[in-house]
């Protein structure tokens, strides 16, 4: 019988706490978006799951202990590894060529990190986040994890696991998030603009665009050389044409790897002490104030330009919404909700994937600009 009770007292069991029990149900609910309703599976599933393991009493696997899941953050992502290594798969992934052909949409990618800046003032002028915490919780307007997680780790390490969470689960919602806002800020007629076809791009220019755009963007920022640098090199690999294996492991089984390690580990943050606080909920509700901002951003400025275009250049404004760096996802909710609009006369995907990719480039650029100023 002692040999029982010391057996129990010995187990997690008799250490579970009611925060353990509440991050249980805040690990399972990520996991149940991710496959009930198809939210980021490939980032909530490994996330929600090491929040699981962080919970677990006794089980030494948090990020912040001494076991697997801080070897792998002390190794991974405090050393700023795995953000950059994602960024070299997704710049494999990416086709610059709908922005090289209306570099105009360009500026709807910049203006679409709107919401970087106004999450940040508030955090910041509003509710008393200190200047390096609250450009990590503006950075969620960017809708991209890896900038998230790289800003975040250098400047305010202890709000990671929100943060993450934050960043990922409002990517996910794009689908409920951008359509309100588009419909509130366009008119029917602006929904029905027909844009022209793009400038078609040639073999030399978007194999020269990585090189001089990786070169010269890391020159201006170099705070931010980790993510461009990384992300032209892995466009690199997909446009020469002539690195085809180094493409498909850089585009499938490396970023699928790095993704598995970077969730487990952003979820492994995620214990009962370093989540459950008011600063997660504040962070949460900035973060939907960041995300919408950035859509806003974007419609608004396309608005702005047709102002000084002739009728047949003019820009629809919705593709603006997708300047987010939600790739390819934002893109495909503008097109979703525009064909809807308009009874499918209007499908602007490939002009709004050309404010999708700037906008990559565009949150990158905004964390480098933090960095270099607050480090």
């Amino acid at each position: 019988m002692d040999l029982f009770m010391e057996i129990v007292q010995t187990s997690g069991i008799a250490h579970l706490a009611i925060g353990n029990l509440v991050m249980f149900v805040v690990a399972a609910t990520l996991i149940y978006l991710a496959i009930a309703r198809g939210y980021e599976p490939l980032l909530l599933i490994p996330i929600g799951f090491g929040a699981f393991l962080a919970n677990l009493p006794l089980a030494d696997l948090s990020s912040y202990g001494d076991g697997i899941m801080a070897l792998i953050y002390n190794a991974g992502i405090r050393t700023e590894l795995l953000p950059p290594l994602i960024f070299v798969g997704v710049g494999t992934l990416t086709d610059f060529r709908p922005l090289l052909g209306r570099p105009i949409t360009f500026l709807l990618g910049a203006a679409a990190q709107l919401g970087i800046f106004v999450a940040a003032a508030g955090a910041f002028y509003l509710l008393g986040f200190t200047a390096q915490e609250a450009a990590s919780i503006g950075i969620i307007g960017g809708a991209d994890g890896p900038t998230s997680i790289f800003l975040t780790i250098q400047l305010a390490p202890h709000l990671l696991g929100p943060v993450a969470v934050a960043a990922y689960s409002y990517m996910s919602l794009v689908p409920i998030i951008q359509p309100p806002i588009m419909r509130l800020l366009t008119t029917k007629h602006e929904r029905a603009i027909e844009m022209p076809q793009a400038t078609p791009v040639s073999r030399r220019a978007v194999i020269l665009f990585p090189i001089v755009t990786g070169l010269l963007a890391s020159l201006a920022v170099p705070a931010a050389a980790p993510l461009l640098g990384m992300l032209m090199f892995g466009n690199l690999l997909r446009e020469s044409g002539v690195t085809e294996r180094l493409k498909k492991t850089a585009g499938g089984p490396m970023i699928d790897i790095v993704t598995i390690l970077l969730g487990l580990a952003v979820g492994a943050t995620m214990s009962a002490a370093n989540f459950l606080n008011w600063n997660t909920l504040m962070i949460l509700v900035l973060g939907a104030v960041a995300f919408s901002f950035s859509t806003a951003g974007g419609i608004l400025l396309a608005k702005l330009l047709n102002l000084f275009l002739r009728d047949d250049r003019k820009i629809n404004p919705c593709i603006g919404a997708a300047g987010v760096s939600a790739v390819p996802m934002s893109a495909r909710v503008v097109q979703s909700f525009v064909s809807r609009e308009t009874g499918g006369r209007v499908n602007p995907l490939m002009p709004a994937m050309g404010p999708n990719v700037a906008g990559v480039i565009g949150s990158a650029v905004a964390a480098g600009v933090f960095l270099m100023l607050l480090k």
